[in-house]
């Protein structure tokens, strides 16, 4: 069974930054692509930004030039480093991880872009 961990969510002021991490454990049969998605208050759930195994990455328009996605094999870990954060990047972030027989989610971290 497959395990994500999330950390790094937390409170920031308009335009500051945070890192978010995703540490993967367990036995992953055919890693395909792993990244985050997020959830506003009130909306639905939506694709920020994923790697796939050959490091290609994909992001949301809205945070293209602001956030960037990185691995580190070594550890089973995904980063995502968010800059110039609004307002509206307010949300509960999560990991997911796709492999070729399952997909999994992590539990969530808070971030709020607030001042």
């Amino acid at each position: 069974q497959v395990q994500l961990v999330e950390s790094g969510g937390g409170l920031v002021q308009p335009g500051g930054s945070l890192r978010l991490s995703c540490a993967a454990s367990g036995s992953i049969f055919e890693l395909i692509r792993m990244g985050w998605y997020r959830q506003a208050p009130g909306k639905q759930r939506e694709s920020v930004a994923f790697i796939y195994r050959g490091d290609g990455t994909n992001y949301a328009e809205s945070v293209k030039g602001r956030f960037t996605i990185s691995r580190d094999n070594a550890k089973n870990t995904v980063y995502l480093e968010m800059n110039s954060l609004k307002p509206e990047d307010t949300a509960v972030y999560y990991c997911k991880l796709v492999s070729r027989l399952k997909e999994y989610w992590g539990q969530g971290t808070q971030v709020t872009v607030s001042s």
